[in-house]
Parts: C-alpha cells; structure tokens; sequence
C-alpha cells in the first residue's frame, strides 16, 4: 500500500510553516517562509494578504519538495493560525480588501475606551472568554466599519467576508465548502460566546460588524474544503488556533495538563475541561470539540518575549537571538537588574495595556550577560504569576510545565524559567507542536488515528528542567520583580485630551452601539 501524508500549516504573525507528517506521526519535510509587517504610522501593524498566502504556498512546496512527497500522496491537511488578525475579501471575486490589521496593532484603544461606557461593556470578558483589547479582531473590524471606505461599501453591498488567515488561506489557495472556521478560530475573532457555542448577536450590532460577513461556527475536525497542492485537491479537515493546537500537540488532554509556547509573545494554556470554568482574568477557550465533546482551556499571555529577543538583537546588543544563551551562561544572576519586556503592555494578571519595557538595576558594574540573564528570569517570574492566578481562579494545580516554540529550544532558558518558577519544565524532541497538533487532528478525520491510537510525544526521550533554586531566593527574586511591575504600569496611559479621530471614534461607537442595544432589548 502506499504511503500516506498528512500536511500541517501553521501561518503565524511572523512566518508561515508546512510540516509533513507519516502515518507513524514522523515528521518527514519542513518549510517556512516569513512574513513581513506593514507600519503605516506609529502603533500600526498591518499584513498584505497576498504576501501570506505565498508565503504559505512557498512553505507547502519547500515541505513537500524535502519529504520527497506529491500532492497526490497527501491525504489531508490540517491549518493552524494567528488569531485577532482578521483578513477581508470580495465573495464574488476572492480579491482581498485592503491590508489585515495585526494583533500588534494599538490603533483601536479608543474604541475599547469608549466601549467601556456602554451597556455591553461590563459584559464583554464573560461573553467572549477574553477581554477584547486594542488587539481583538472585533475591534479591527468595528475600526475598518468606520475608517475603510472599501471594507465599508463591501459590506454594505452584501459581498464582505472575514475571517483569520486559517479562513483565508483556503480561498486563496484553494477552495472552502463554505464560509466557517472551528469553534476556537471564531472566537479568536471576538464575536463567539464560547459557553452558548454561538454569535454574540448584541455585540456584533453594535460594532456594526455585518453578520454576513462571518463565518459559521463548525467542530474541530470538519471538511472545511480543499486546497490545490500539485495539481491535486487536498482535503482540509481540521482548524484550530495556534495556542490550542500547541496543546494538543504536546499531547496535553487530561484537566490540568499545561503547556507554555514561546513565540513572538508567550503563552500559557491549561486543560479545564468539558465544562467552561467562571470566567475570571484569564482567557477562556473552547480549545476543540471532537465527536461532539468539548474540551475547554484557560489561556494567559505574556505580550512580548520573542519580540523582546529580537529587539535586543536589533539594538545591536547581540548579532543573533541565539547569542543571549552565550551571554546569560557566563554569569549565575542577574547582578540586581530586572527587565520587564512590557512592549506591548502586560499580561495576566496585571492586564494592563498601558505598560510598557522598562529595565532596573543597573549600575556601571551591570554587563550584557546580566541583561540576557534578567531576561530569562522576566519569563519564568511571568510564569509565577500566570499559573498563581490560574490556581486561585479556576482551581487549576499546575505542577509540570510542557514548553516548546523558539526559546524553548535553549537548555539554559528552560533551566531558568524551571528556578525562578519553581514549577518542573518539560521539552520533547519535536517542539513545533503546534504544526503536529493539527496534524494529528486532520490524522483522525482521515481515518489514520484515534484520540485513543494517536502517536505520544513526551516520553522517556523528553528533557526535563527541575528547579535548582532556594525557595528563599526565589522569593526575593519575586519580590523584586513585582517592584518593577508596579512601576512600568500606566506608563502610556494618556494624559493628553483626545485627537479629533479618537473624539469621533467614541462618539460614534457610543451612538451605534447604545442603539443597536436598544434595539436588540426591545426584541
């Protein structure tokens, strides 16, 4: 019989990746391609949507081309996405409508602001599983409703359509069955109600969001359509955001069971469950549905740690990301500074978008090895306080910590991060889980696996990170970190009266969404 090949697409904020996978879960070919950002002004992030798709089809072939695979062999594909960066496009033409706004980008505070002073406002975290922050992809949308004159006549003509790139992705490389994503992909675009499985119909009124332009909500596992590889038709038949497919691909399935991605920013999720935890200050998730049964997640960030990397990198600091290992080894602390990589704001459970970088400590003895050092350690104290907040939230008992994306891949990152959390840190062989988690996915709906038949990844092959460090020393460690948290929070908050288009921007979504609340009340 001949082989048969599952292929992985995992297209994120900075690259895109393909991955092919034999039927003994064996990864058999790579490709990446990255992707670049457009920054029109200050505090704006954007993506040509054309440049993903290539970059995903340039993936594809550099995979398939290094497995030794054809299209034909490919029996199934699996995709994987950034979530909040919603793409548009013509429904009758497949063209693209304008640039896609990135999770980065800022430009939308005004709107959350003005948003607090409605009726929905207190409602939003619990609605949705997560605050929708500048970053949401609702609040991109509800910006281009006001500010994009061809998104708007789009939708007003009845010939929009959204989705994240996961959605995107098939219409421009191949075909969709219809306009859907999974459960977790329509909630990452800040319009789903994970607990009632569907539309929040009051929130999308009054964001002016036109419900059309959305897609349906379909189970993890789904023929979502079909993409053009080689001249053959390749099913897609699983979806799910990235985090999530990180989870399951570190084989985490039991409640409890946790995982900790590092990109350009850094994640935690937990499995929570079949039953959605009381919503607190972490992300709720409806991380899959399989055979009808949900599983749920709780989900923290940290804004920025890859990102943090690469600016250090980019200062000049360092030649290579790579380099900070050399640098954090020749010195066993910190020397006293602390380096909170609040770029992009703080996470949980500060949650404060306001915040931003900032370094102590520093003295004329201070060198680069003890920057690279405090910037090991930033990850690990974020970690305390995540999984603190997980603990007294949901009642979740995180005792080991799976790890995997780029920082994951340095053995002294890890150690550090085990130390100053004080939580045993778990690596496996293959860290690019999130591409094998879809993978595996799209392997059930082709009939290759089970849940119960699937290959395991962490087993005795898989490193493991115990803490070394005095609890004593951890503690006041800590304690010096959160000093330094408390001084970068509400840096940027605004002090300044409002520009006119912040003016306007309030004003209309105060009058549009109060409206449309009305309205869906006197219903």
């Amino acid at each position: 019989m001949s082989k048969r090949y599952i292929l992985a697409i995992d297209q994120g904020g900075s690259g895109s990746r393909a991955v092919v996978y034999d039927e003994e879960g064996r990864v058999r070919g790579y490709g990446y391609r990255a992707v670049g950002r457009i920054c029109p002004q200050p505090g704006w992030v954007e993506q040509h949507p054309r440049a993903i798709a290539r970059s995903v089809a340039e993936a594809i072939e550099e995979a398939l081309t290094r497995a030794g695979v054809h299209g034909s062999e490919v029996i199934a594909c699996g995709i994987t996405s950034q979530r909040d960066t919603v793409f548009a496009w013509h429904a009758r033409t497949g063209r693209p409508i304008g640039h896609a706004i990135t999770w980065q980008d800022l430009r939308t505070a005004p709107l959350v602001a003005a948003l607090d002073e409605t009726p929905l406002g207190p409602l939003r975290r619990e609605r949705l599983g997560q605050f929708p922050g500048a970053y949401a992809g609702a609040m991109h949308m509800a910006w281009r409703m006001r500010h994009d004159a061809a998104f708007r006549r789009a939708a007003e003509q009845g010939v929009l359509r959204v989705s994240l790139a996961a959605g995107w992705i098939v219409q421009a490389l191949g075909r969709p069955s219809e306009h859907a994503l999974d459960h977790s992909l329509l909630q990452a675009m800040t319009v789903y109600d994970p607990r009632r499985r569907a539309l929040w119909e009051e929130w999308i009124e009054a964001l002016s969001i036109p419900r059309a332009a959305l897609p349906v909500a379909r189970p993890t596992i789904h023929h979502f359509g079909e993409l053009y590889i080689d001249g053959a038709e390749v099913p897609v038949l699983a979806m799910i955001t990235d985090q999530q497919a990180a989870l399951f691909g570190y084989d985490c399935r039991a409640i409890g069971q946790a995982v900790a991605t590092h990109g350009t920013a850094s994640f935690v999720n937990v499995v929570a469950g079949p039953v959605a935890p009381p919503q607190g200050i972490c992300k709720t998730y409806l991380a899959w549905e399989i055979d009808g049964i949900a599983t749920y997640a709780l989900e923290a960030d940290m804004t920025t740690t890859g990102a943090a990397a690469t600016w250090l990198r980019d200062l000049g600091l360092v030649r290579r990301v790579t380099d900070l290992d050399r640098y954090a080894a020749r010195v066993n602390h910190s020397g006293g500074v602390v380096f909170v990589p609040a770029m992009n704001g703080l996470g949980v459970p500060s949650e404060d978008r306001s915040a931003r970088g900032a370094i102590f400590g520093l003295t004329l003895g201070v060198e680069l090895s003890h920057l690279a050092r405090a910037f090991y350690e930033s990850i690990g104290f974020q970690l305390i306080d995540i999984l603190a907040t997980m603990k007294a939230e949901a009642g979740l008992d995180v005792q080991e910590l799976r790890v995997g994306g780029g920082l994951a891949t340095s053995d002294l990152a890890c150690q550090i991060q085990a130390d100053i959390s004080g939580v045993t840190l778990i690596r496996a062989r293959d860290t690019e889980t999130t591409a094998r988690g879809v993978a595996l996915l799209a392997g059930i709906g082709a009939g290759i696996w089970s849940l119960g038949t699937m290959p395991v990844l962490v087993d005795e092959t898989a490193r493991r990170f115990v803490p070394q460090l005095w609890a004593s020393e951890r503690a006041a460690r800590y304690a010096q970190w959160q000093m330094a948290v408390e001084r970068v929070k509400g840096w940027a908050r605004p002090i300044n009266t409002p520009t006119a288009e912040q003016s306007s921007d309030e004003e209309w979504l105060l009058k549009h969404s109060t409206a449309s609340i009305i309205e869906g009340q006197a219903r």
